[in-house]
């Protein structure tokens, strides 16, 4: 679905989800892909910031969670594959296996950063090369699609993220992140010095101008991620709800901001639940109908 949606040549919008449930609301608003954060998934499972905290299986878990949860394709954060190239070869086993769509690796030395921080160093290019073409030749669904991503830009200068993006395309990756670029410009430059597909992170506040998906579609964009929005908007939400209830001793002043309760036993999908609980009840015979 991925590949098809990328080849129609239309940008490919996939919000960024923190947890499996973020994860049902972008399905339910009808976007094409989610991405599954590592920022959001630092932030969600240990509250702590995106330094390289969380381990390659608490990753693949959270992964398997949101795919097993969603119809469209998972777009899933990988880190560095978690150390060397023998690293790489086990993450792409286990990230397949969650059945994600899209496995993003990055070009970082460990312990990694968030992209649009500061003090990011990166291996050298031919490391990382290495590490794509293990990638590519370890999955077994050639439409498992590998992104690779270059921290180059910030330490070193949009000219050797290029470069190092290229090489990463010559090792066979499918989409081609060039993360933090700082201008318009060089967003441009980006686009029309690779052929493979290209991604744009979108992170408020972070070091790449804030585009609407229109200019970024006319930039030449295939795919773009929101990473951070919903951890953003969570947090928040959170703060403004605690407040409210400590000041007020009630939450009836915030039921103008909160889904029903109803309508979130809607989309965490209990209807589905009890239905098949009453089929298996009744003695019905066949595999389970729960997604």
């Amino acid at each position: 679905m991925l590949r098809q949606a990328l080849l129609d040549h239309t940008l490919v919008v996939a919000p960024g989800a923190h947890d499996a449930l973020t994860a049902r609301v972008v399905e339910s608003c009808q976007f094409p892909a989610v991405y599954m954060t590592g920022y959001g998934q630092a932030a969600s499972h240990l509250g702590r910031p995106d330094i390289g905290l969380l381990s390659m299986t608490e990753m693949v878990s959270r992964a398997r969670n949101m795919a097993a949860v969603v119809e469209i394709p998972v777009i899933a954060d990988a880190d560095t594959g978690f150390g060397n190239v023998i690293n790489v070869i086990r993450t792409v086993r286990e990230y397949e296996a969650a059945n994600v769509a899209a496995i993003q690796l990055e070009d970082q030395v460990l312990p990694k950063r968030c992209g649009h921080m500061l003090g990011r160093e990166v291996i050298p290019r031919q490391e990382m090369a290495g590490k794509i073409r293990a990638a590519v030749a370890t999955r077994n669904d050639p439409d498992l699609m590998i992104i690779a991503r270059t921290d180059a830009r910030t330490l070193h200068g949009i000219d050797e993220a290029i470069d190092r993006a290229r090489a990463y395309e010559d090792a066979g990756a499918d989409i081609i992140f060039v993360e933090s670029p700082e201008s318009i410009d060089e967003m441009q430059r980006i686009n029309q010095s690779l052929s493979k597909p290209t991604l744009a992170n979108m992170v408020e506040g972070g070091r790449t101008p804030l585009l609407p998906n229109r200019t970024l579609a006319e930039l030449g964009y295939s795919l773009v991620i929101y990473p951070t929005a919903s951890i953003f908007v969570m947090a928040k939400a959170m703060q403004e709800l605690m407040r409210h209830l400590h000041e007020h001793g009630t939450t009836a002043g915030m039921l103008d901001r909160m889904i029903s309760f109803a309508e979130f036993n809607q989309l965490v999908g209990l209807d589905a639940v009890l239905a098949e609980l009453a089929r298996l009840t009744a003695g019905e015979s066949g595999p389970p109908t729960l997604q």
